[in-house]
């Protein structure tokens, strides 16, 4: 299953008011992702947020398609809601009202993965 890092260029100092938004996350509603027909392709398997100093990253595990994955997440209310209850905390602005913002910004933030394991690509011995 491969993964998925974005990054969110915020303030220092703010930790705990971020960690209080995520602890009330509303989780999206299913983990299945339609693509534009209607047609299952991808899903979501987790998702995991870590902060340090003027870095914040967001994980997503998932199967599929990552494209419909932003497109996915740019239209939950839980995503949207954390989406605007962050940007008194970035140092550099997010345009994600909009599907294509949230998009566009989706994929400026993703990061290059330079590698990938898991225990679940392997056979058993």
């Amino acid at each position: 299953m491969p993964f998925a890092a974005i990054t969110y260029d915020i303030k220092p100092g703010f930790e705990k008011e971020i960690t209080e938004i995520f602890t009330g996350f509303r989780r999206v509603g299913s983990p299945v992702v339609r693509d534009a027909t209607g047609a299952q392709s991808a899903r979501i398997l987790s998702t995991a947020v870590f902060i340090r100093d003027a870095t914040m990253v967001r994980v997503i595990e998932y199967e599929g398609e990552l494209a419909d994955i932003a497109r996915h997440m740019a239209v939950q209310p839980g995503v949207r809601e954390v989406e605007e209850k962050l940007a008194p905390y970035l140092s550099r602005p997010r345009a994600t009202d909009t599907v294509e913002g949230f998009v566009a910004t989706f994929e400026r933030s993703l990061l290059t993965c330079m590698a990938q394991m898991s225990v679940r690509d392997h056979a058993p011995a």
